[in-house]
């Protein structure tokens, strides 16, 4: 359990490493950098959510949810540090968090399931070493704008704390529709044909 809990944690950092590279680049160049993290996660066989949530088994489910602290811990290790760059990163983050609030938890959580549906399949090709789903897959959420519930994590972390502080309760249920629609397109596959991975 410790194991997972510290390879949650280096994924979380993962992540977090490509978001601060995707608040510093943004655009199209920014999300095709965001995908160094899902390569490094993969490449280490880190523990991620949104890249565990779809390949769980019978009895595993409660191990996702210590992923998941796991990975929210290691995005607040790195926004910490994303705080003392000299680049705009909080106002970044800000107009996101902004942008997911605006759309409302429901339809934010809609569209994250677009995200978890990419994550499993590009994560399913990587694992058989085919990467160039990877490759597009990843920009793809983020230029389609579904919301990724690690990346997420990052960015409300680096947000100035005086605009999260002010809108605590949206956040909270922002977010957790954001990764329940995560676990469900993770799984989407699997719902719609129950022994796809037989």
């Amino acid at each position: 359990m410790w194991n997972t809990f510290k390879s949650a944690i280096l994924a979380g950092i993962c992540i977090g490493i490509a978001g601060f590279g995707y608040l510093a680049v943004g655009g199209v160049v920014g999300a095709v950098v965001f995908a160094f993290g899902l390569l490094a996660v993969v490449n280490y066989k880190f523990k991620l959510f949104t890249g565990t949530a779809g390949f769980f088994k019978k009895g595993e489910f409660c191990n996702l949810w210590l992923i998941l602290v796991g990975n929210i811990v290691g995005t607040l290790l790195v926004a910490l540090l994303a705080r003392t760059s000299a680049m705009p990163l909080q106002e970044s983050a800000q107009k996101i968090l902004e942008a997911r609030l605006a759309n409302g938890a429901l339809r934010s959580g809609a569209l994250a399931i677009g995200c978890g549906f990419i994550m499993t399949t590009v994560v399913k090709f990587a694992r058989q070493g085919q990467w160039i789903p990877l490759l597009f897959g990843i920009p793809m959420f983020i230029l389609c704008g579904f919301p990724h519930s690690i990346a997420d994590a990052f960015y409300y972390w680096t947000v100035p704390f005086s605009f999260l502080g002010a809108h605590i309760g949206e956040v909270l249920l922002l977010y957790v529709c954001i990764v329940a629609g995560n676990f469900i397109g993770c799984n989407l596959t699997r719902f719609l044909i129950p022994d796809i991975d037989k």
